[in-house]
This record gives structure tokens, sequence and C-alpha cells, in this order.
């Protein structure tokens, strides 16, 4: 009973400061509709700044807490900066190029800590007044996370007073229920937007700086709390307070107990919520359906063939594809192959998010279960390379149907948060089924068979299968099957109306990408030898992502330049420089800024 009371309180204290993030990033969504993936790097920055200044300044109340609230206060002030530097100049752009941008910030503060800071964790001081334990119904527990526990629902109360008893509160909330009618009234929407930023700004950095006699600082804050602070997002419903604080409640109640009844789920626990609360309520607990203000979208450009002098230029990079590599080292044909896996997983990813209209957060998970879906065969069976690389896509276009079926029922953020769902608790199966996958050990020796070990060999295959894939893709874009998923992407009513069937198209169009990936995948698998749960975790995904759109998603060449140049950048900026980090982010928001339709689509507007 006692072990059950200690655990009930720790997930309320962890459940009340997971509520401080996800509160400012539900703020922000509600009234801005930016998925701000840069969130977890505020609350990051509000532990760094606040081990800086508490250490800093004197020991005591005035010199700790003041720490805390001047490095939450900074905090809102980077988050401004960002706001008008940055963001304001893509607020028109569509949502995922904006979380292309967040995710650039992110890149370009991880390095600027790591210079400022260090890669070293960090230790900071105890709370003054709150050291020590005391005892709850009999049993000691820390004062600490007692006064944690009060910290979230004080905060509920004060932004629900903001909301509901001042004018800025009033239009926050007019905002979030329909902004284009706020800004019709002759409402200031850029300052409200930029206030709204410095609030949730500011609740993220208290997050952060609230942490710092609990756990270490180190560089790996911000990936590790975003993925949880969206869960609660979306779990609660987008723009919802009270319902971004009950998922909160949920789950950090969810992971204390789940750590003693089921162990072996904890790392995806939160994930598998949000998958079940999203196939049974789409909005969330206590979320709404968006408004048509908010549904409403500009209808997508057509897509069109790649023009002549487009067509020969890729016919030029495919024949130097062919002719050059003989002429090359080792190393140069392990990074051919690798970017024509990439062209080939990019293109499978735009194939749903381009003529389909659906993003995914999570499409690393068919790449993963196709290299997993090789390796398993190769480690119980023995099976050879030929084998292999027809079981990958097998198994990548079986998650894409049983994934797809729930995924494709929904749109907007919430499809693909659930497609980030179904890649976690793929991901948490391949790390945690060690007597299987190997777990974080991974699967060795998935070599390819011996007529193709020679890398050149080896790279002509991949390259020959990469091709042909990307030009069944491209067949199927303007084949009436294509037709059909763009006409049921821009406009779904009509398309339902002379007897299309909707929902079975885009989970269709959804299977065959995860297929194609899926043979991305078991070539990577064999091109590297080894397969490890990193195949399918969230950077993967941000890869594939970040390829499609520095390509251009309303363009059919767009993921192949998109992989070119992405795969490339990254190479040389990894070789060359050690904050390689920054450099990237900076080329991401260059190109965010000024080429938002992609580099292949700049190229066709030149031409």
């Amino acid at each position: 009973m006692e072990n059950l009371l200690v655990q009930g309180l720790s997930g309320l204290a962890s459940a009340s400061s997971l509520f401080l993030v996800a509160s400012g990033l539900t703020v922000i969504f509600g009234v801005t509709r930016i998925v701000n993936f840069a969130h977890g790097s505020f609350y990051m920055l509000g532990a760094y700044l606040a081990w800086t200044l508490v250490t800093v300044l004197p020991r005591g109340h005035l010199g700790f807490w003041g720490g805390v609230l001047a490095a939450a206060l900074i905090v809102g002030v980077i988050g401004v900066l960002i706001e008008v530097l940055l963001l304001r100049r893509i607020y028109k752009a569509p949502e995922l190029f904006q979380l292309l941008a967040t995710f650039g910030v992110v890149l370009i503060v991880q390095d600027l800590a790591l210079l400022i800071w260090g890669p070293q964790d960090l230790l900071g001081p105890r709370a003054p007044g709150l050291r020590g334990a005391t005892e709850v119904l009999g049993v000691r527990f820390p004062l600490y996370e007692l006064f944690l526990i009060a910290v979230g629902p004080v905060v509920l109360g004060l932004l629900w007073l903001l909301f509901h008893r001042t004018r800025w509160g009033t239009l926050v909330r007019a905002a979030t229920a329909d902004r284009e009618m706020v800004g019709a009234l002759g409402v200031n929407q850029r300052m409200l937007f930029t206030t709204v930023f410095f609030l949730g700004s500011i609740l993220a950095g208290l997050g952060g700086a609230l942490q710092l006699p609990r756990e270490s600082v180190n560089l790996q804050m911000d990936l590790a709390v975003i993925a949880e602070a969206f869960v609660v997002v979306v779990v609660g419903g987008l723009g919802s307070l009270p319902g971004a604080f009950l998922a909160a409640m949920l789950i950090g109640q969810m992971q204390a107990f789940g750590i003693l009844i089921f162990p072996k789920i904890t790392l995806v626990l939160a994930f598998l919520v949000m998958a079940a609360v999203l196939v049974v309520r789409p909005h969330g607990l206590l979320g709404r359906p968006p408004s048509s203000a908010h549904v409403a979208q500009a209808v997508e450009p057509p897509l069109e063939a790649t023009p002549g002098w487009g067509r020969w230029l890729l016919l030029a990079l495919l024949a130097l594809a062919v002719l050059v590599p003989p002429f090359l080292g080792d190393f140069a044909l392990i990074v051919f192959t690798e970017i024509a896996i990439m062209v080939l997983f990019a293109a499978s990813l735009h194939f749903i998010m381009g003529p389909g209209g659906m993003a995914s957060f999570g499409h690393a998970a068919y790449f993963g279960l196709g290299a997993y879906g090789a390796a398993l065969l190769v480690k119980h069976f023995a099976a050879p390379m030929e084998l292999g690389l027809v079981g990958a896509p097998f198994a990548a276009g079986l998650a894409g149907v049983v994934f797809g079926w729930f995924c494709v029922r929904l749109s907007g953020v919430y499809a693909a948060m659930l497609t980030l769902a179904f890649a976690q608790i793929a991901w948490s199966a391949a790390f945690q089924w060690v007597e299987l996958t190997g777990g974080d050990n991974g699967i060795l020796g998935v070599w390819p068979s011996a007529w193709a070990q020679p890398k050149l060999v080896f790279y002509y295959l991949t390259l020959a299968l990469c091709v042909a894939a990307t030009l069944l893709l491209r067949r199927a874009i303007f084949a009436p099957f294509g037709y059909a998923l763009r006409a049921g992407r821009d406009s779904p009513l009509r398309a339902e109306a002379i007897g299309m069937d909707g929902f079975h198209i885009r989970w269709a169009a959804f299977t065959l990408a995860a297929v194609a990936a899926g043979i991305a995948g078991g070539l990577f698998a064999y091109s590297k030898g080894s397969v490890f749960p990193t195949y399918m975790a969230i950077p993967r995904s941000v890869d594939a992502l970040l390829m499609v759109l520095l390509g251009g998603v309303q363009t059919v060449s767009g993921p192949i330049v998109g992989a070119l140049a992405y795969t490339w950048i990254h190479e040389q900026l990894m070789r060359l420089f050690d904050l390689w980090r920054l450099l990237l982010g900076t080329v991401i928001l260059l190109l965010v800024l000024f080429f938002p339709q992609g580099l292949a689509g700049v190229a066709r507007r030149r031409g």
C-alpha cells in the first residue's frame, strides 16, 4: 500500500511538470496553429539558464527562486525573438513548413547549448525551503515533489483567470475558435500572436527551470519532453487547457503504475494511450471538431509532370550515378548507395503527403520494419538476401495495412500524431522484445549474398531497385488511381458524391507507400550489415520529412531533389564541422524563408 501511494504521488508530480510544458504548447497551437517542434528547446533552455543563474546568484530563497523566474522570462523573450524574426514570416505557409522551420531552430539551439554549456550533465542545487521529506498518510515523501504537485493546478487556475477574466484572454479564446474572424474585426493579430508565443515560451522555460532539483540538465532534454508534450496536447484535445491537464494526469498516473504492472511497455505507454484515444475519440478527450474556418484549405496546385529540361537534368544525374561509381573509392560507393535508398524513402513519403495530403510523423516505422523483415529472416532462418528483399516490403506492407486502416480515417495534425504513435509502438517492440530482435544490441551479420557483396555490385543492385520503385510510384501518381487520390485530397465531398471510395483509396495509397519504404529499409539493412531500433525512431521520420519538404511537396521530382540535397549536405557537414547541427539548422531556415516551394518548386518556377 505504501508503494502504491508513493507511485501515485510521484505520478502526480511528473504529470504536473508535464502539464507546464504542454500548456504552453496548447496555448501556442490553439491561436497560431503552429506545430512548434522547438517548444522542447525552450524547456531545455529554461533548465540551462536556471542552472547558470542559480549558481551565479547568492544562495538562498531569492537566489534560487529569482533565478528560476528570471530563466523563464528570458526564455519568453527568446521565444518572442523567434516568433518575430522567423515564424511571423511563415504564418501563411503550410503547417509542415512551419514544423520544418521549428525543427531547424531545434538543431541550432542544440549546438548553441553544446557550445555554451558543454556536453556534460549539469547538477543543480536543491530548492531552499523544500529540502528533505515529510509524512503523507504515514509515508515519507519529498517536499519538492509535493510542491510540484501543487504547481500544476495553480498554473491551470491562473491561466483560466487570464483567459476568462481579461480582455486579452477573451481575444485569445476568440482567435482559438476563429482567428480569421478576429482579424476581420480589426484585432492586431501580429501582436496577439507575439504575446501568446511569449506566454507559451515562459511556461516551457518555467517547466524546464523547475526540473533543476529533480534531474540533471543535459542536451537530450528537448527531444525527450517534446514527444510527451505532443502526446498530452493531442490526447487532451488541441487548444484545450483542461484537456491538457486531464491528459497529463492520466498519462502521469499510467506511467507511474505501468512500471509496476507492465514494465516492458513503459517506454511506449503514453503513445499507446494516444493511439487508443485517437481511434475512439479522434479530436481528443476534451477537444472539439475543428470549425469550417480551420478545415478549409487553399486548393493545392495540380501536380504536373517534370518539364522537359527537368527530365533531361534527372536523366543526366542518373547517367552520372551509373557511369561515375566504378571510378570512386569504397567510401563514395557507400554514400551513393545511401543516397539511392534515401531517394526511395523520401519518394514513398511524398506519395502520401503530396497526392494524398496525408502528413506522417512516423514514416520511419515502415522503413525500420522493412529492415527488420529482412534481418529476422537472416537471423532465425538463415535466409539469403533474395528472400530477405522479398520479406522486407511484405513486413512493411502488412504494418501499412494495419496502421493505415486507423490513420487514414483522421486528418491534419491528429492523423500525423497517430502515425507517430504507431511508429513509437513499433520502435518500442523492437527495442524491448530482446528475444526476437536483440533489443538495442540489434541484429548483426545481415550481409548480401556472395555475388552482391562487392560494394560496386550491391550499389548497382540498390540503384536499380530504388529507381524502379520510384518510377512505379510516379506512374501511380499520374494513373487514374493517383487522380482519384488527389480528388479526395482537394474535395473529399465531391469525390464521394461521384462514387469514389475515399477511405479505400487513401488506405491503398498508405499501404503502397509503406511497401516502398520497406524496400528502402531492406536495402539499408544489407548495406549496413546490421539493424537497430534507431532505424524506426523519431529522428529517422524527421529526416524523411526534411527531404520531402526541402525538395518540394507539390512537385513530382521534389523528393528526389530533396533526398540528394539533404543527404549530401548532412554528410558534408558531419564530416567537416563539429557543430554541424548549427549549420544544418541555418540551412533549413534559409530554405524555408527564401524557398518555401522547395528546391524543385523554385527550379520549376524559374525554368
